[in-house]
């Protein structure tokens, strides 16, 4: 453990910020799961609706520096090829 008072305060951010991006990870595996199963249901409206969310939180989460931009630029790609299949079909 740390001894020093600055090491102590990082330690303590450390923490806080471990917990935050947690739950932004958390919430961005939770929009894919939404979005594969509203693609699982087959309703258009609902799947382009989800499909928009869920870019826009895999997006905040790159920029907030939780998961790497390329991993949320490949993500969203191979959603928006899952969702072009399923509107054609």
């Amino acid at each position: 453990m740390a001894n020093h008072k600055s090491a102590l305060k990082r330690a303590r951010q450390s923490q806080v910020a471990r917990l935050r991006n947690m739950a932004r990870k958390s919430k961005a595996k939770h929009a894919v799961k939404e979005l594969q199963s509203a693609l699982s249901d087959g309703n258009p409206e609902k799947t382009k609706e989800t499909f928009s969310k869920t870019v826009s939180t895999l997006q905040k989460t790159a920029s907030k520096g939780v998961i790497h931009p390329n991993k949320a630029s490949r993500k969203i790609s191979r959603l928006a090829r899952a969702v072009n299949r399923a509107a054609v079909q």
